[in-house]
């Protein structure tokens, strides 16, 4: 296959018609860009050189490439400036992987930074409501970067962005104190997790650890729906604070004792420069919680 730099050579040769001045152009010598001109005809199978008593021009064979030389080479250099712009943080595009209830809390304000910051980034966004799911997709390569609570299995990179805790979300007027037990949860009608959402089924676990069931009246697959039909009465819903917005209408408790899970970032291209600047930011932003809901885990 013919090299960029013998079609480079061919181009300059086409250009300054002298063989001489065409090495100079390029910083070879005269023997080296003959050498590639060489090269280039025994991969083509025919000269495309013709060199005259004062200087060289192209024969047929190299006029009827040399557009196509120059197209490869202005290609080679967009390469080359695009990847650079990646690097630099300044093109490129970032598949990022979230779990829904982080989006909001989480996510967004990450992403309205980079998209004022990094003009020239596109972000795509997939939600899902599975940790495991969300690896998958890391895993085959779907996504560029996944966050999420930490999944079943996983073999790639994983940085830890934060822990969050798990809170009880009940109508404000049935709040009974800033902290509940599994045991007092239990007592109650439970909006409880489809089993598409792993966060039910890791509840009832701790649940059986303590000695109790859930009780499922209802079942969402979105821990922010969860804390809504809460709110309005449905049952006590067991939900991560960073599913529970600034707006949210009802009250929220503690468990007790407290309950809480890893917030990650996988990937399987650690090194990516994209994915290393967006988990930093993570990082420093940490898991977020809403001053109201901050107000209400306070004792008084």
């Amino acid at each position: 296959m013919a090299t960029l730099r013998s079609l480079e050579c061919l181009v300059a040769v086409s250009d300054y018609g002298s063989v001489t001045e065409a090495a100079a152009r390029l910083h070879m010598s005269q023997p080296a860009l003959s050498h590639q001109i060489a090269a280039l005809e025994r991969e083509i199978g025919t000269p495309v050189v013709q060199r005259l008593p004062r200087g060289a021009r192209p024969t047929a064979a190299g006029r009827a490439i040399v557009a196509d030389a120059r197209a490869a080479l202005a290609a080679a250099e967009r390469v080359v400036a695009t990847g650079r712009a990646v690097a630099a943080g300044t093109e490129g595009q970032l598949r990022i992987g979230c779990a829904e209830s982080m989006t909001a809390g989480l996510l967004a304000p990450v992403l309205r930074t980079w998209h004022r910051r990094h003009p020239g980034i596109q972000l795509a966004l997939t939600e899902l409501s599975s940790a495991d799911a969300l690896a998958e997709l890391a895993a085959s390569g779907r996504v560029d970067i996944a966050i999420g609570p930490e999944p079943t299995h996983w073999d790639g990179h994983l940085d830890i962005i934060g822990e969050e805790e798990i809170v009880a979300a009940l109508p404000a007027t049935e709040r009974p104190s800033t902290t509940m037990t599994f045991a007092q949860i239990a007592e109650h009608p439970i909006v409880h997790y489809h089993p598409d959402n792993g966060l039910g089924a890791w509840l009832d676990e701790i649940a059986a650890q303590h000695g109790v069931t859930l009780t499922a009246t209802t079942r969402t697959r979105q821990a922010t729906t969860a804390a809504q039909l809460a709110a309005a009465g449905l049952g006590i819903a067991l939900v991560p604070t960073t599913a529970v917005t600034a707006t949210f209408a009802g009250a929220v408790a503690s468990l007790k004792p407290q309950l809480t899970r890893a917030v990650v970032a996988l990937t399987t291209t650690p090194n990516d420069p994209l994915a290393q600047r967006f988990t930093a930011d993570l990082i420093r932003r940490a898991i977020p919680v809403p001053t109201s809901i901050a107000t209400q885990l306070t004792p008084h």
